[in-house]
């Protein structure tokens, strides 16, 4: 009688080799023992009933499973299980229903991956980065990745993790290549071609109550088990998966958090370089903005039936999260604010009360910067205050309002012209005649 430690393992590849489906597993088990025995269809439900709902498991967990499997061990004990075929499954791409439509390359080995990359594995295995080297390098050029701390209100930080030249072509590769032909949830707004703050914001407009959520470090509490997953769920091969995780995720040094030292205090500190050390997603990768949109699908959708079921309306722009509704969902906006908060823990992030509002209709209600009580629309005091420059600068030339020395001050504020033309048509016309009256 072979180890049940082998029959596993090999049943656990044979039945990840197709989807995860009743009939299937079963003929695949009886292929690999060469017999059909009642023990398989009951070992099979099982197994779907455990895996089924989330993205394709790994082969580990499958096998721990199997070897605490009541059922597979009393038979391995009675039938003294052998394998016939030992030949493993070749490798298949393996989506979920939902991504049979998806056009993504077919890479069912990291050989198939390195070719379509223009690598060779090895270059594969440095960029991916599977042992989080990045952590461990000094600072340099075998670095991965340039650094920036930037301080934010409420003792808080942003890290910018810009990919060096190259691994930013290749991250840039796998976006356009993948990450673009797998849609997000329709709630998202952030990231998105057509789509932008404005359309976030006007589905809220002109409601009796808004209520804005934030999410607390967006991009790094979304870990490199996340990003695998989806691959997973995409159909990638557990080893494929892994090197495009990898891709796509870092593992911030210790020395970078330096010069954040003057405002986070020791204890925030501490926080800080334990989730940026941790392979997460990079804010300021290609990828990064894409994947966390999809890494947030699920959150998606329960947010979404939990807003339809109360009568509101959401949506997401990255890490702000907006719900809104009539009377009926002012009366329970409070309660509502907490499960909202329950659903967004349970899928792993967390949520930055201080910045959490309900606005009523009363006050100003403001999401992403867009006045929302009527109709979407700029702050009154930003457009005054816009006005002001583009008037003084027809008055007294551009260079006595360029006080931040921008070095393009021309596109600087044709940039925020442009911004309030995007959010209110008549005012950015009116905005426009000014700017095209000033002589640069």
């Amino acid at each position: 009688m072979q180890s049940n430690a082998l029959l596993a393992r090999a049943l656990a590849r044979a039945f990840l080799a197709g989807t995860l489906d009743v009939d299937g597993l079963v003929d695949r088990g009886a292929r690999l023992l060469g017999r059909r025995s009642r023990w398989l269809g009951p070992l099979a439900r099982r197994l779907c009933n455990a895996f089924q709902d989330g993205s394709h498991p790994r082969q580990r967990d499958v096998i721990r499973f199997i070897l605490r499997d009541s059922g597979f061990l009393a038979a391995a004990s009675e039938y003294h299980l052998e394998l016939v075929d030992r030949l493993h499954a070749p490798p298949a791409m393996n989506p979920v229903a939902a991504a049979l439509a998806w056009k993504v390359p077919t890479l069912l080995s990291p050989g198939d991956l390195s070719d379509w990359l223009g690598l060779t594995v090895s270059e594969l295995d440095w960029f991916a980065d599977r042992r989080s080297f990045e952590h461990k390098r000094n600072p340099g050029r075998l670095r991965n990745y340039h650094y920036r701390t930037l301080a934010k209100r409420f003792g808080q930080v942003r890290l910018i993790e810009a990919p060096k030249p190259r691994l930013k072509d290749l991250q840039r590769r796998i976006l356009i290549g993948i990450l673009e032909h797998v849609p997000p949830h329709a709630a998202a707004h952030g990231f998105q071609q057509g789509r932008s703050i404005k359309t976030f914001a006007a589905p809220h407009a002109g409601r009796h109550v808004v209520l804005r959520l934030d999410l607390q470090d967006f991009f790094p509490s979304i870990s490199a088990a996340r990003i695998q997953a989806l691959f997973r769920t995409v159909g990638y091969p557990e080893c494929v998966a892994d090197i495009l995780a990898g891709l796509c995720t870092n593992s911030a040094p210790v020395d970078i958090w330096k010069d954040a030292a003057s405002f986070l205090p020791g204890l925030r500190m501490r926080e800080v370089c334990s989730l940026y050390s941790t392979p997460h997603l990079p804010q300021g990768s290609p990828t990064s903005p894409a994947l966390a949109n999809l890494c947030a699908y699920r959150l998606d959708c329960r947010l979404s039936g939990l807003a339809s079921s109360a009568g509101a309306v959401y949506t997401r722009y990255a890490d702000d999260l907006a719900f809104s509704g009539d009377r009926d969902f002012e009366r329970i906006a409070k309660r509502f604010q907490l499960h909202a908060c329950a659903i967004a823990m349970e899928e792993g992030f967390s949520v930055h009360h201080r910045k959490t509002r309900i606005m009523h209709r009363g006050m100003r209600q403001r999401l992403a910067g867009i006045v929302v009580n009527q109709h979407p629309n700029v702050p009154r005091a930003d457009f005054d205050r816009l006005k002001a420059t583009l008037t003084n600068c027809l008055r007294y030339g551009a260079a006595s309002q360029n006080r931040t020395g921008h070095e393009d001050f021309r596109g600087h504020l044709l940039g925020r012209v442009s911004f309030v033309a995007m959010i209110n048509p008549a005012r950015g016309e009116r905005l426009r005649k000014l700017f095209e009256q000033i002589a640069w």
